[in-house]
């Protein structure tokens, strides 16, 4: 698959979620994602005030997670903690599921859950982190049947902070089981411009990493955690 920098630039989400990321860590963010024309920077929720701020105006989104990275917080905590990022300025959310619930069968749960955060996102859209390193193929199957059920936009591989990230296979799985229509996100691991174009290749429509500047650029970023 050929993308030219700039088409390839709009499927990155330019992430940034290390705990010890400083504001001068996000300024910086921020003016790489204007630079090269990201859809977006993915931020903590402490951080969407200052990415809001820094790219008003611009056709650069800002994305914040919830839950995040483990997705075991009560449901509630993750409906106040949506309305309140998109109160700071949040255009997009990037929402951990209940991984614990999804393997013991608690489909009810998860299903609730999910459309209590697609409603206080209120428009915005949701993409559900699977964290796909820690499920089964049934597991992946099921927990993608209950995004689309949810009203969520998105799919997504990973958080990035578990046994592993975004694979082919995987991303190809969630393509056959949501659809032609529906986002599919793979994150976690997506260092080089080849990765991500086999990403793309295989169903994804956006890609998270902070390897994007790398990617755009064609060069290998190296090892290291998403």
């Amino acid at each position: 698959m050929q993308l030219s920098p700039r088409d390839l630039a709009r499927h990155i989400d330019h992430t940034l979620l290390k705990a010890d990321a400083s504001a001068k860590d996000i300024e910086r963010l921020c003016a790489e994602a204007l630079e090269h024309h990201f859809w977006s920077v993915c931020v903590n929720g402490s951080r969407v005030v200052q990415a809001a701020a820094i790219l008003e105006d611009s056709d650069v989104k800002v994305a914040a997670v919830v839950s995040f990275p483990l997705g075991a917080m009560d449901g509630d905590a993750k409906r106040y903690e949506t309305e309140t990022v998109i109160d700071f300025g949040a255009q997009e959310i990037d929402l951990v599921l209940n991984i614990g619930r999804l393997k013991e069968g608690d489909d009810r749960y998860v299903l609730r859950e999910l459309r209590d955060v697609v409603e206080a996102a209120d428009g915005v859209p949701v993409k559900v982190i699977l964290e796909t390193c820690l499920l089964t193929r049934d597991e992946k199957l099921r927990a993608c049947s209950l995004v689309v059920e949810s009203g969520a936009s998105f799919v997504k591989t990973s958080t990035g902070f578990s046994t592993g990230g975004a694979t082919i296979e995987d991303v190809k799985l969630m393509r056959e089981a949501v659809g032609a229509k529906f986002g599919v996100k793979a994150s976690g691991g997506i260092r080089d411009t080849a990765t991500a174009l086999a990403m793309i290749g295989a169903g994804a429509t956006r890609l998270g990493t902070s390897a994007g500047i790398a990617i755009v650029k064609g060069h290998d970023a190296g090892s290291g955690a998403y």
